[in-house]
């Protein structure tokens, strides 16, 4: 499904694709992170180069962060969203937050969507750009009546907990829907929160079988806008929808990359 065949011929410029990184210590220090699993599809299915900017520096090199790139990727991690950013109090004080991420986050979103940059956002990062266009979150989906419990079991191991749990079903018609080939398709899911107000300009590309948003698009945006909140970066390439995902993701940067050249 990929085109990343061109990108591959010598001499041919590649898209670069910004990531931002979150926080993680370890043993008294700060480091910035970011997980193999969302670099390889990048780089293997959608065929792009990786820029990886560090969150704890501020947002003063954002524009020329911007400026380097053809696209921008926001990945999940294991932090919440500061709730105060979207007006609520926070009801999960146990769990870990990265402000730095936030407050690069929000603002690059917006930045980029100004800019017409192709943008992609997975679990954590569609819950951020929900909340940097105004929207808010559930914070405890599991709690909320009518839905289910997202979560997985931290006590399997990883494949289990990465294995596919529950059906979403592309709102029919959509360009998703085509894209994907399927009405309905399993997804994992590995998450608390979900989201609850839609941001300013935000539709809905795809729900569970309980009615929670499960991706999202500007359909007014200049370029490729997608968030999803499973993981499909997850074994991408033995994953069809997901391989689907990253092509059409890879094919919009080289698009942008191509009408700046």
């Amino acid at each position: 499904m990929s085109n990343n065949n061109t990108s591959k011929r010598p001499g041919a410029r590649k898209p670069v694709v910004l990531m931002s990184m979150g926080a993680q210590e370890r043993k008294g220090h700060a480091y910035q992170v970011m997980t193999h699993k969302y670099i390889t599809p990048l780089v293997d299915i959608s065929g792009c180069v990786p820029l990886l900017a560090p969150t704890c520096c501020g947002i003063d090199d954002l524009e020329q962060y911007l400026d380097m790139v053809d696209g921008v990727y926001l990945t999940g991690a294991g932090s919440n969203i500061d709730p105060v950013l979207y007006g609520q109090e926070n009801k999960t004080p146990g769990k870990g937050q990265d402000r730095d991420r936030d407050d690069f986050d929000l603002p690059l979103i917006r930045a980029a969507l100004a800019r017409g940059l192709p943008v992609f956002a997975i679990c954590r990062g569609m819950q951020e750009l929900n909340v940097a266009l105004g929207g808010n979150i559930h914070q405890k989906v599991y709690e909320v009546p009518g839905f289910n419990d997202h979560r997985e079991n931290p006590d399997d191991p990883v494949p289990v907990q990465y294995a596919d749990s529950h059906t979403v079903r592309a709102v029919p018609g959509s360009w998703f829907a085509e894209l994907m080939g399927d009405d309905a398709f399993p997804v994992n899911s590995l998450h608390g929160q979900g989201l609850d107000r839609l941001g300013a300009g935000i539709e809905p590309l795809a729900h569970a079988e309980d009615g929670l948003v499960e991706a999202i698009h500007l359909p007014q945006a200049q370029a490729f806008t997608l968030g999803v909140q499973w993981h499909p970066e997850w074994l991408a390439s033995e994953n069809p929808h997901s391989i689907k995902i990253f092509s059409a993701f890879g094919d919009a940067c080289r698009q942008r990359a191509a009408a700046q050249q």
